[in-house]
């Protein structure tokens, strides 16, 4: 659940340590653990440390020794298998905690920049646990301030039930916007789950021009000098800033490259968004083999979004000469996916034109246009691979909001 907001907690008593150790135990069971010999040794290692009062030891070099049998003396600048074994651990610690059923468990953690791990509970799960403790007492609490009635059983049970169902009436809307997270929380929520900085990938343009520059001493006086630039298309920055500006609202890091400079080790380190579509060649790579994916004519003058369902239906084109008027109707995809070639989350924020890239950004933040996805998508849509097909329509080059016309989950 993508807005949960958990609190590290340190078990201290032996019977949290021992949940904890459960809890670690089923998640080096799962799939993502159960036939690596390394990360489970790590894991094991820096957990047990940590459960014993001694995380302060867990350094790099301390681990490479201990887990990895390395010398004391190793140089851990040419050797990173700690860094590059705990940052896999990461990445599947978080796709664990993404798949179903694991909602109410006990998170095990590995803080991206560390290797000492934290451990914390769903705010519902410490919620229900503190409840269910309640309920469980036969007698008040001593704190309640509440003297028993000499010669008269007081019916903890019936008490307990008026307040639960004083706290029902009270706190049902919170508890019921935890049970079910508000659309715009569970697209984002393998974006704010991650460990690792999100990477923006933004289409880029080199160009060969001249800069003027003004001289430090006397302002007034300018150069004009040769200079090789790197542009990106303005409107490429508005969903740019719209998605970081979600994203810093939940405390994510996130950087920006150009799509020239991107390489697919940056892919894989990181989950990704990619912005813009015909002048990005990752959106191209990454959208080719979805059902729907852009096209164009080999003259360039025609653009569209092609159905692999129906190749020849043209009913998402865009031809060139109507962009130019600055009146025209644009066209988008917006996907969240888990990418096979990098095993990344990524998101494509991609119109024909630019008036559906900025709609594509829009529709992203929007809590509106989020919910209405929800009435068109399956019911399990936030679990799975997803594609939108929007339409907006674009009066003298400013877009008009997004309106979703075909939503497809695998």
């Amino acid at each position: 659940m993508l807005s949960e907001q958990v609190e590290s907690w340190v078990p201290s008593r032996e019977e949290d340590k021992a949940a904890v150790v459960e809890q670690l135990a089923r998640l080096l069971q799962s799939p993502h653990f159960h036939k690596s010999k390394r990360f489970p040794v790590f894991l094991k290692f820096v957990v047990g440390e940590a459960l014993a009062g001694r995380a302060d030891d867990l350094k790099e070099r301390t681990l490479g020794v201990e887990v990895f049998g390395k010398d004391p003396s190793y140089d851990t600048t040419d050797d990173p298998i700690v860094r590059v074994t705990a940052g896999e651990i990461r990445k599947r610690i978080a796709q664990y905690y993404q798949e179903p059923g694991h909602e109410h468990e006990i998170r095990v953690l590995l803080p991206s920049g560390s290797y000492v791990p934290q451990f914390s509970f769903p705010e519902e799960t410490k919620t229900a646990t503190r409840l269910q403790a309640a309920l469980r007492e036969e007698t008040l609490p001593p704190e309640s301030g509440v003297s028993p009635v000499p010669g008269r059983a007081f019916h903890w049970g019936r008490f307990s039930a008026v307040v639960l169902a004083l706290g029902v009436a009270v706190g049902f809307p919170f508890v019921w916007r935890g049970l079910h997270p508000p659309a715009i929380e569970q697209f984002w929520a393998p974006f704010v789950h991650s460990a690792d900085p999100v990477l923006f990938c933004i289409a880029d343009q080199s160009q060969y021009s001249t800069i003027t520059l003004r001289d430090a001493a006397d302002p007034q006086h300018q150069t004009t000098l040769n200079d090789h630039m790197i542009t990106v298309i303005i409107d490429d920055i508005s969903p740019l800033v719209n998605i970081a500006g979600l994203l810093q609202t939940y405390g994510r890091p996130y950087r920006v490259q150009g799509e020239t400079a991107t390489t697919l080790t940056d892919l894989r380190r990181s989950p990704s968004i990619f912005i813009g579509a015909f002048d990005n060649g990752w959106t191209l790579r990454l959208t080719g083999p979805l059902r729907f994916h852009f096209a164009n004519n080999a003259e360039m003058t025609r653009f569209w979004i092609e159905d692999r369902n129906n190749p020849g239906k043209r009913d998402w084109l865009l031809e060139r000469s109507h962009q130019d008027t600055g009146t025209y109707k644009d066209y988008a995809i917006v996907a969240r996916l888990l990418d096979p070639n990098t095993d990344r989350f990524v998101v494509v924020a991609a119109g024909i034109a630019r008036g559906g890239t900025v709609a594509a950004g829009e529709f992203l933040v929007d809590a509106r246009h989020l919910n209405d996805l929800v009435r068109r998508a399956p019911k399990e849509w936030a679990r799975k691979n997803l594609e939108i097909v929007l339409e907006t329509q674009v009066i003298d080059g400013r877009s008009g909001p997004p309106r979703i016309d075909e939503v497809y989950t695998w």
